[in-house]
């Protein structure tokens, strides 16, 4: 079975983050690293070559080498680099990345759910859409049956669904479907022999525009004094004036 896996370069969400302007981010303060929820997917990605054999292939779009060489001291076979920016545009992601995969050929696609900086949650169902295959978004567990993938994915309200997909197909993980392994000393030095390759495409313009970041309002805290009565009646009257009462 030949697995390709889509990690993405993602800043830390606990980084401080400065603005150049009103439609930039300064990155100087950013710290980068795999993003989380694809961290999961290389890993469910690994543990199935590992009981089936096969190939997997980490595909990562932007200045992704390190992510990408984590991926293959994990255990993934070979990585392709697609030097474009894409900026915060998932179509654009998601176009330059079918390029790839087209011609590379799969049975399986396996994303994150989401990214850990912007949250879209969209460069996988986008790809699915432009391949046209089969797809399963939030999957929780999945197995390799008779060729086809049996999924678990959940769903809002704690509700979980199970689905049976056609190969090739695509799935994005959830977090919390497996525990991602270490990355070893032996991993790192057998990483540096294995195949990083960069692929030129033509990516499209994009369709998505910023028009404007800027920093959330700060709200002070009110404090309240007084004896517990006039404080009680305070929080009350706050609460009526707010709709929560």
């Amino acid at each position: 079975m030949k697995i390709i896996v889509l990690a993405k370069h993602a800043a830390d969400p606990e980084s401080e983050i400065h603005l150049k302007d009103e439609k930039t981010l300064d990155e100087r303060g950013l710290v980068f690293d795999i993003n989380d929820w694809d961290r999961y997917a290389i890993e469910e990605a690994i543990r199935i070559k590992e009981n089936l054999g096969g190939e997997v292939v980490v595909v990562g779009v932007g200045k992704s080498d390190d992510t990408l060489r984590k991926c293959l001291a994990m255990g993934a076979d070979r990585a392709i680099k697609i030097p474009i920016d894409a900026g915060m545009d998932p179509f654009v992601t998601a176009s330059a990345i079918k390029e790839v995969v087209e011609a590379e050929g799969f049975d399986l696609i396996i994303a994150g759910l989401m990214s850990q900086d912007y949250n879209n949650a969209l460069v996988g169902t986008l790809l699915a859409g432009m391949l046209n295959v089969p797809y399963a978004t939030a999957v929780t567990s999945l197995k390799v049956e008779n060729g086809k993938i049996r999924v678990t994915r959940e769903l809002e309200g704690g509700y979980q669904e199970e689905a049976v997909l056609s190969t090739p197909c695509l799935i994005t993980v959830q977090s919390g479907i497996n525990e991602p392994r270490y990355v070893s000393i032996m991993g790192i030095k057998r990483a540096r022999s294995k195949e990083l390759k960069e692929v030129s495409v033509s990516a499209p313009e994009g369709v998505y525009e910023v028009e404007k970041m800027y920093y959330p309002p700060v709200k002070k805290a009110e404090m309240i004094t007084g004896s517990p009565d006039e404080i009680a009646d305070k929080i009350i009257q706050i609460l009526k004036e707010r709709g929560l009462l």
